[in-house]
Formats: structure tokens, C-alpha cells, sequence
């Protein structure tokens, strides 16, 4: 049965409540989204050879359950992150977040625990189902998040992504359609967290080249 949003919502905040004290707001999306897309890929694809994202032997989400309480959770975090990313040509992307770092995590069990903790409330969660009700969860959940971290940063969500409303009123100014081929592109040259590539690409169903640039 697919998790329902209240359920996913309520653990991902749950999450972000774990990082508090050692970040900034704005932060802990390089925690939560990193940990979301593994259980994500993990629930979705582990074991499947022919899989979009290849989940390597000991990279899955599992593998993170296997760690709560190990003093070194923290460095073997990455080296699961690290590993997933290079396997998918992902370094630069979902390897931004350092979880051993005492900074903003804490130092010796302080770290431990709250990665510990962290990772249990993402155990929860069972994403092999990516929609529910006709819905993108995965893309509602991070929309969820990116409106959330920009209210605890103090910032209009304006100001930390491109709300989902303008995004698609852009889509349609320059002209994205159901009918745009594949092979158009779209291209944003200040692009932050992403949202609005994503939600532009959302309007061309056939699919279309998304570029990356600016600051994100």
C-alpha cells in the first residue's frame, strides 16, 4: 500500500526536527532530500539489474539501518552516499550533505544518536509505491519541504524555489506543451533547488532535455 502524504510529511519534518540546533533551516535539505532519495531508490529498485538507479551492494537503505549505533555512522554514511552517487554519475548531486560533520551534527554519541534516530524515522517509510492517489508523492513531498525550509529561514518561498503556480504559468509562456517533442530543451540559467525545471518538464508528457545552471 502506498504511504499516504500526512504519513510521509509528518516523517520528513520529523527528520528536519532531528537536525535542529546545528544548521540552518535552509540546510537540512541536504540531509532529508539525500536520505529520502535513498529509501526512494532503495524501496524502488534495489536488486533490480535493468533499474533507472542502480542501488550497488551494500548502498541500499538497509544497508544505513545496519549502522544505527556505530560510533563511525557518520563516515560510513557518506561512503554509502559516495558510493550510490558514483555508481549513477551522481557525485556533485546527491553527495552534498556531510554527515560526519561535528558541526552541525554533534560529536561522538551526540552524532550518533541523532543520525541513529534519523535514519529510524526514514525506516518507516515504504516508498516502493512512488503515487498515491494519482499523485507524484515524491515530487509533493519535496515541494512540501522546500516550502517548509524557507519559512524556517525566515524567506518567502519565492524566495528559496519557484512555487509550482509560476512554474507552470512559465511552461506555458514559452510555450510547453503536451505536445512539445522530446528532443526541445529547456534551459534555466539561475537555477536554484530545481523546482522549476521539474515542474516545466511536468507539462511536456513525451518528456524534454532539462539544462542545469546557476547557482544550485
Amino acid at each position: 500500500m502506498a504511504v499516504k502524504k500526512t504519513e510521509l510529511y509528518s516523517a520528513l519534518w520529523a527528520g528536519c526536527d532531528e537536525l535542529r540546533g546545528g544548521m540552518d533551516a535552509s540546510q537540512y535539505k541536504d540531509y532529508v532530500l539525500t536520505l529520502l532519495f535513498l529509501k526512494y531508490v532503495s524501496d524502488k529498485y534495489a536488486g533490480d539489474p535493468n533499474a533507472m538507479i542502480l542501488v550497488p551492494a551494500g548502498a541500499s537503505f538497509g544497508d544505513l539501518v545496519k549502522l544505527k549505533g556505530d560510533k563511525e555512522i557518520g563516515e560510513k554514511i557518506n561512503k554509502i552516499i559516495d558510493k550510490i552517487a558514483a555508481e549513477n554519475d551522481l557525485k556533485g548531486v546527491i553527495d552534498i550533505a556531510d554527515f560526519n560533520d561535528e558541526d552541525k551534527l554533534g560529536k561522538g554519541k551526540e552524532m550518533v544518536d541523532r543520525l541513529s534516530r534519523l535514519v529510524s524515522i526514514f525506516e518507516g517509510i515504504d516508498l516502493s509505491a512512488n503515487r498515491a492517489e494519482g499523485d507524484d508523492l515524491l515530487g509533493d513531498a519535496y515541494e512540501y519541504l522546500m516550502r517548509n525550509f524557507a519559512t524556517e529561514s525566515g524567506k518567502s518561498k519565492g524566495q528559496f524555489y519557484t512555487p509550482a503556480e509560476v512554474s507552470r504559468v512559465l511552461a506555458k509562456v514559452v510555450g510547453i506543451t503536451a505536445d512539445t517533442p522530446q528532443d526541445a530543451t529547456v534551459y534555466d540559467p539561475t537555477c536554484g533547488s530545481g523546482s522549476l525545471l521539474l515542474k516545466v518538464a511536468d507539462e511536456a508528457p513525451n518528456g524534454l532535455s532539462i539544462l542545469w545552471a546557476g547557482n544550485g
